[in-house]
C-alpha cells in the first residue's frame, strides 16, 4: 500500500519538534558560557576591585580571542550536518575531526601570541597601574586554556552537525558546577589569589575539552573513521571558516562602533548603554538558539538532496523566529521598570535607558529574522554571501552612527542606529533566502 503523503500541518509539526528540541538544550549551553565569567567576577570581585579590574580587562581580551574563532563552531556544524544528510557518518566524523585538529593549531598560535605580548594587550586596553599586573597574571595563565576553548568550539560543532546539542548542554553544565569549585578552593582554599581563578577556569576549560574529544573519538571508532591530521581537510576547514571571520570581524566592528558612540555621549550614555548592551546579548542567546537548530537543519536536508524540505524547515524556521522576537519584544516592554533598578540606581541612567530599551523591544521581531536566516545560509555553508552582507551592513551602520553626536538623539539615537543596522541585515538575508541560491544539495558544497 502506498503511504500518502505528508500533510502541511504534520510537516510543519516535525519541523516544531525538531527545532525544539535541538534550540532547548542549544539555548542552555549557550547560556552557561557567559556565567563562567560571572562566576569569575563575583569570586575575584571579593579580593578587591584592582583585581576585579584586572579580570575585567584579561576576560575582555580573551573573550574578544575567542569570539574570532567561533567560525570553528560554525562552519563544522554546516559541514558534518550536510555528510550526516547524505548518510556518510564517517565522513561527517573525519570532517569533524579536520575542524577540531585546526583549532589546535588555532589555539597554539593565540598562546604564542598572548604569552609575550600580555602586558602590551592589557596596556593597550587602558588597564589602570594598579589593575594590569593583574590582568597580566590572569592572561597569561588563561591564554593556556585557549586551544582547549577553541576545540570546544569545534567539537560542540561536530556535535550540533550530529542533531546532538544535548550532550554539550551536559558538558557545559558540567564545565560551570568544576568552574565554581575550583575557582573557590584554588582563590581561597590555596590561596593563590587571581592566578587560582585562572588556574581553575582553564583546568574546566581543559575538563570540557577532554569530555568532548571522548565523544568525537568514541563515534570515530564506532564508524571507523580516522583520527589522524589531514593537511587537506584542515585546509578545507580554514578556507570555509574565512568568510565566516570576515563576518564575525564586521560584526565586532560594529559594537565596537556603537560602544565607543556611547561613551562619547557621556558617562551617563555609556553606564546606560552598558546595561542595555547586556540584556541585548541575554536575547541574542534564545534567539541563536534557533540559529543554531537552522544550521543543523538546514545541512541535513540539503546534505540529503532534499531542496524543498529545506525551503519548508526555513520558512518554519523564520515564523519562529518572529514569534519569538514578537514574545521578547514584549517581555523588554513590561519588564524595563523592574530590570533597570537590577543595574542602577542613578535617575539619569535611568532617563538613558528606557527610551533606547523601547528602540531594542522593536528591533526584537527583525532580530529574529535575521538570526534564524543567519543561521540557514550557515547551514547552506553561505559564508562568503553572509561575508559580503555583514561588510554591507558595517558600511552602511558606520556613517549613521557617528553622525549621532553630531545630529544628536543621544542613546536613542544609537540604539536606532543599530535597529537600522539589523534591518539592513534582514533585507541583504531575506533577499538571498528568496532568490534560492543558497539551496545547493549534495554531501559536500
Amino acid at each position: 500500500m502506498t503511504q500518502a503523503p505528508a500533510t502541511p500541518k504534520a510537516i510543519r509539526r516535525q519541523h516544531d519538534r525538531e527545532i525544539i528540541a535541538l534550540a532547548v538544550p542549544a539555548f542552555g549551553a549557550l547560556v552557561a558560557e557567559p556565567l563562567f565569567v560571572m562566576v569569575d567576577s563575583a569570586i575575584v570581585g571579593h579580593l578587591g576591585t584592582a583585581q576585579l579590574a584586572g579580570l575585567g580587562v584579561a576576560s575582555a581580551l580573551l573573550m574578544t580571542a575567542v569570539s574570532v574563532f567561533v567560525f570553528l563552531a560554525y562552519a563544522t556544524t554546516a559541514a558534518v550536518a550536510r555528510r550526516v544528510g547524505a548518510g556518510d557518518l564517517q565522513a561527517a566524523i573525519r570532517q569533524g575531526m579536520d575542524g577540531i585538529w585546526l583549532a589546535l593549531i588555532l589555539g597554539a598560535g593565540v598562546i604564542a601570541v598572548v604569552l609575550p605580548t600580555a602586558p602590551f594587550l592589557v596596556e593597550l586596553f587602558g588597564a589602570s597601574d594598579t589593575a594590569a599586573p593583574y590582568a597580566t597574571t590572569y592572561l597569561r595563565i588563561s591564554a593556556l586554556g585557549i586551544p582547549a576553548m577553541l576545540v570546544v568550539l569545534a567539537a560542540t560543532g561536530v556535535l550540533r552537525g550530529l542533531q546532538d546539542t544535548r550532550t554539550p548542554l551536559y558538558v557545559a553544565i558540567a564545565g560551570f558546577v568544576t568552574n565554581a569549585v575550583l575557582n573557590l578552593g584554588l582563590v581561597y582554599g590555596a590561596d593563590l589569589g587571581i592566578a587560582g581563578s585562572a588556574w581553575g577556569t582553564v583546568i574546566a576549560q581543559c575538563g570540557m575539552a577532554a569530555a568532548y574529544l571522548v565523544v568525537v573519538v568514541r563515534g570515530a571508532r564506532e564508524h571507523q573513521a580516522s583520527l589522524r591530521p589531514d593537511a587537506a581537510g584542515i585546509r578545507a576547514s580554514a578556507q570555509a571558516g574565512v568568510p565566516l571571520l570576515v563576518r564575525t570581524l564586521s560584526l565586532r566592528a560594529i559594537l565596537m562602533i556603537a560602544t565607543a558612540v556611547a561613551a562619547h555621549l557621556g558617562d551617563a550614555d555609556i553606564a546606560a548603554h552598558q546595561i542595555i548592551l547586556s540584556l541585548w546579548s541575554l536575547l541574542a542567546f534564545a534567539l541563536d538558539a534557533i540559529a543554531i537548530a537552522g544550521q543543523a537543519i538546514i545541512g541535513r536536508y540539503l546534505g540529503a538532496d532534499d531542496a524543498e524540505g529545506a525551503r519548508a524547515a526555513c520558512r518554519r524556521m523564520v515564523e519562529w523566529g518572529i514569534a519569538a522576537g514578537v514574545v521578547l519584544a514584549l517581555l523588554v516592554v513590561i519588564a524595563r521598570p523592574l530590570f533597570l533598578p537590577l543595574f542602577t540606581s542613578d535617575p539619569v541612567v535611568k532617563d538613558a535607558a528606557l527610551p533606547a530599551l523601547l528602540m531594542v523591544a522593536l528591533s526584537q521581531p527583525i532580530c529574529g529574522v535575521v538570526f534564524v536566516l543567519d543561521g540557514v545560509l550557515m547551514g547552506a555553508g553561505d559564508g562568503p554571501y553572509l561575508a559580503w552582507a555583514m561588510v554591507l551592513t558595517l558600511a552602511v551602520f558606520t556613517p549613521v552612527a557617528l553622525l549621532v553626536p553630531v545630529l544628536g538623539g543621544g542613546l536613542t539615537a544609537v540604539w536606532g542606529a543599530m535597529t537600522l543596522m539589523m534591518t539592513v541585515r534582514m533585507l541583504t538575508l531575506w533577499l538571498r533566502a528568496r532568490s534560492g541560491r543558497w539551496i545547493v544539495t549534495g554531501a559536500t558544497r
